[in-house]
């Protein structure tokens, strides 16, 4: 059964962002060559699930093709239905409905990018397999939390910690099932 994975990036107090959906702080941590095993995680995937204010950030930033590369499927979780684009699909259901569904297929690994609303929807459902969360050296103080209240407690199982001469650290959790 294919797995779906959290791959993130949050401060140490917690966040995701900044106000206005503002990711400047990840910046601290930018080093030429380093992508903190990025490339080596995406190429364990085949699907990607994001949330729609994510996916426009990215799309202003870098453009559409840091998602949609021709190698996998993306959805868009969004509230408005557009066409699909490439292999880009603005995805207007029921989430766990088509995680539950995206999870009975064959194929690899399923990679949710977040935001925080996605990402926390998925926890109330327990449908995030693992969680690997780099944490940046930075105490932002407010913004858009990764972990929301209202959600089921859940026991995570650390499988690695590896640290960077950045000053990041990343975070490998498994769910204790």
């Amino acid at each position: 059964m294919r797995k779906i994975s959290l791959f993130i990036a949050m401060s140490l107090d917690g966040y995701i962002a900044k106000p206005n959906d503002d990711l400047s702080f990840l910046k601290i941590v930018e080093k030429e060559g380093e992508d903190y095993g990025y490339k080596e995680f995406t190429d364990t995937v085949d699907t990607l699930i994001i949330g729609r204010k994510t996916y426009d950030y990215v799309l202003k930033e870098i453009g559409s093709s840091h998602y949609d590369n021709g190698q996998r499927d993306v959805y868009v979780i969004t509230r408005t239905e557009r066409p699909q684009v490439g292999r880009t699909i603005f995805y207007t259901g029921n989430i766990t409905d088509l995680v539950t569904q995206l999870k009975s297929e064959k194929g690899k690994n399923i990679y949710c990018d977040g935001g925080a609303e996605v990402i926390n929807e998925l926890l109330k459902h327990d449908l995030i397999d693992e969680l690997i969360i780099s944490v940046i050296p930075i105490l932002v103080g407010n913004g858009t939390r990764l972990f929301k209240d209202g959600r089921p407690e859940q026991t995570l199982e650390l499988v690695t910690t590896k640290a960077f001469d950045t000053g990041l650290i990343q975070l490998y959790y498994t769910q204790k099932k």
